[in-house]
C-alpha cells in the first residue's frame, strides 16, 4: 500500500482549531448530536423545565455516584438506549423496520490548569442492532425511496464512534481535536441536526449532498474570529469503519476534508444562531469502490426567543458518491419550556441524472420529553416521486422513537 500522500501530511500540519460548543463545554467541536451536547440535556435552552425526574428519583445511589465522579474526577458519562420503529404504505419492501442503539459515552478532563485551558478525553461506544429483517437506516431504500429515513439506526453491531482528545484554550478562542472522530458532530450542523432528538430523515440532518465518512481517525479544529465569526476545518479517514477502527489512513492517504466559515450571535450560541458555508472534498478509493466527490453546503438557522428555530439549508455536490446531487431544505422547530420539540421540514432533492424525477420529502415530528432521561417521538414522513419506485406516486412512513438514559 502507498504511504501518506504529501497533501495529507500538509493538511495535518495546517489543520486549525475550533470554537467551543453552545454550552461552553470541553468537547470543542460539538453539535447537538455530539457527546458534549448530549451530556447536558435541554437542547441549549437557558432554563429547561422537565415534567418529572422519575428515573433519577428511582435510582438515587446511581446518580449520586455519577455526581461524585463528575465533582471529584471530572468524569461525566451516560448510558442510554434508543429504539426506533417505522412502518410504510409502500407497495414494495418489508413494510416495517425497527432497531435499537445502546450507548456508553462520556468525557474525562484529568488536568486542572492555571491558565484555564482544558484537555479532555471523549469516548463513545455503541451497539446498533436491528430487531427484524430491515433497520430503519435502510428502510427508505426498501420502500422504494432514495432516502435515509432512520439516520443512525442501523445494524452495524458494536462500534467505537468516539475516542479523541481535545485541547481547548481557556478563553474558548481555539480548540484542537484528534483521534477517532465523527465529522457529522460538527460538519454542517445546526440546532435540529441530531437524529437522536430531532429530525429522523437525512434530508434534515447533515446535508445529504455531503459524502461524510463513517467515524474514523482524524483531526479537526477551528478558531474564533472575534465574537461572532469562526472557521472550522477537519481531515478524516474517508474509509472510516467504527466497527474495525484502524490506522489505514496513514497507508492509503484517502481522506475527507472540510472547511466551514460561519457567523453566530455569540460564542455560547454557536449551533443555535448560526449561518455558515461549508466546503468539502472526499478522495476516490484506490480500489475503485468510490469516486472522488466534492461540494458546498450553506445553512441558516436562528433560535428566536429560545422558542422558534426556522432554518434554510442547501447543498450541491459532484454527485458521484453523496446521496443527492443537489438538495434544498426548509422548516421550523418549536421548543416549549418543558423541552418538548415540534419539527416540520420540507426537502427538494435532485437524485442525479440516473433518475427521471426530482424527489420531494416532508417530515413532521413531536418529541414529548417526560424527563431528562425519557423522551418519546412519534413522526411521519411523506416522500413524493420515490426515486427507486417510479410506479408509486408517494410513500408515507410512520415512526416512533424512544430514549431512556441513566
Amino acid at each position: 500500500m502507498p504511504g501518506p500522500t504529501p497533501r495529507f501530511t500538509l493538511v495535518l500540519l495546517l489543520a486549525t482549531v475550533s470554537i467551543t460548543d453552545a454550552r461552553a463545554q470541553d468537547g470543542g467541536l460539538s453539535g447537538p448530536s455530539s457527546v458534549a451536547a448530549e451530556l447536558t440535556p435541554g437542547d441549549g435552552l437557558t432554563n429547561p423545565q422537565f415534567r418529572t425526574t422519575i428515573i433519577r428519583d428511582a435510582l438515587p445511589a446511581w446518580f449520586a455516584w455519577k455526581d461524585r465522579l463528575a465533582a471529584n474526577y471530572n468524569l461525566k458519562f451516560t448510558i442510554d438506549y434508543l429504539a426506533l420503529g417505522q412502518w410504510s404504505n409502500a407497495a414494495i419492501g418489508q413494510g416495517e423496520a425497527s432497531s435499537g442503539i445502546g450507548r456508553l459515552y462520556g468525557t474525562w478532563s484529568p488536568f486542572k490548569r492555571q491558565d484555564g485551558s482544558t484537555g479532555t478525553l471523549t469516548f463513545k461506544i455503541e451497539n446498533r442492532h436491528a430487531y427484524g429483517d430491515v433497520a430503519p437506516q435502510f428502510f427508505g431504500f426498501d420502500s422504494g425511496a432514495l432516502s435515509i429515513t432512520g439516520t443512525a439506526f442501523s445494524d452495524i453491531g458494536t462500534a467505537l464512534t468516539n475516542l479523541y482528545w481535545t485541547e481547548r484554550a481557556g478563553d474558548g478562542s481555539w480548540t484542537l481535536q484528534f483521534g477517532q472522530i465523527d465529522v457529522t458532530d460538527f460538519v454542517d450542523v445546526y440546532g435540529l441536526v441530531s437524529p437522536y432528538s430531532a429530525f429522523q430523515n437525512l434530508a434534515f440532518n447533515t446535508s445529504p449532498t455531503i459524502n461524510a465518512p463513517d467515524p474514523g481517525l482524524g483531526i479537526a479544529g477551528g478558531v474564533r474570529l472575534g465574537e461572532k465569526f469562526y472557521v472550522v476545518g477537519s481531515i478524516a479517514d474517508a474509509n472510516g469503519d467504527p466497527t474495525q477502527p484502524d490506522f489505514n489512513v496513514f497507508e492509503t492517504g484517502e481522506t475527507f476534508k472540510s472547511v466551514e466559515i460561519g457567523y453566530t450571535s455569540a460564542p455560547d450560541r454557536i449551533y443555535l444562531d448560526n449561518i455558515h458555508l461549508t466546503f468539502w472534498q472526499s478522495d476516490a478509493a484506490d480500489d475503485g469502490s468510490r469516486a472522488e466527490d466534492y461540494g458546498v453546503a450553506v445553512s441558516a438557522a436562528w433560535f428566536f426567543n429560545n422558542t422558534w428555530m426556522p432554518f434554510l439549508r442547501a447543498g450541491i455536490s459532484q454527485g458521484t458518491a453523496a446521496l443527492y446531487k443537489a438538495s434544498l431544505s426548509a422548516g421550523i422547530g418549536y421548543y416549549s419550556s418543558e423541552t418538548d420539540l415540534v419539527g416540520i421540514g420540507l426537502n427538494w432533492a435532485d437524485p442525479g441524472s440516473a433518475f427521471s424525477d426530482d424527489q420531494l420529502t416532508a417530515e413532521a415530528f413531536y418529541r414529548y420529553t417526560i424527563s431528562p432521561n425519557i423522551a418519546v417521538t412519534p413522526s411521519v414522513q411523506w416522500i413524493i416521486n420515490p426515486a427507486l419506485n417510479p410506479s408509486q406516486d408517494s410513500v408515507a412512513i410512520f415512526g416512533i422513537r424512544s430514549r431512556v438514559a441513566l
